[in-house]
């Protein structure tokens, strides 16, 4: 009897495991894949940084340089290669967007428009905390050794 219980238990966590390495895996997929928009506006692309088409100048910091962060780490936190050191870039980059933009404007995140950056912050310290999930190319790697 306390073996059959036993046996359910771990064959309930296991599955608890597997959904939530799928979700995880998802959501990386999902939130990476829509961060990489917000990184090609600093390039011009959807509307760009006014709503016209425009971009950041080349090589001028922070903008240039945080689109190019932005880009290069959503693709790789899409595919899940080097996830929690690019979850890391992300946070990063996304909380001095925070403090340096929208943090002068106003206190709360709602009052300086920084709500977006904010989130992401979180989000992406959150991927560097309990990595990539399921679907990533690290995941892969660990497992073929």
């Amino acid at each position: 009897m306390t073996t059959t219980i036993a046996r359910e238990a771990q064959t309930t966590a296991t599955a608890k495991n597997q959904v939530t390495g799928v979700v995880i895996g998802a959501s990386r997929i999902v939130i990476s894949f829509l961060f990489g928009f917000h990184g090609l506006q600093g390039f011009g692309f959807f509307g760009g940084i006014d709503g016209q088409g425009g971009g950041v100048p080349f090589g001028s910091f922070p903008g240039w340089w945080g689109s190019v962060f932005e880009l290069a780490g959503a693709l790789l936190l899409l595919v899940g290669l080097a996830s929690r050191p690019a979850a890391i870039l992300l946070s990063g980059v996304m909380a001095y967007a925070y403090f340096t933009v929208h943090a002068p404007m106003g206190l709360l995140p709602l009052q300086n428009m920084g709500e977006p950056a904010a989130v992401y912050a979180w989000i992406f310290l959150l991927f560097a905390a309990i990595g990539p999930g399921r679907f990533a190319l690290d995941t892969l790697i660990k497992r073929r050794r």
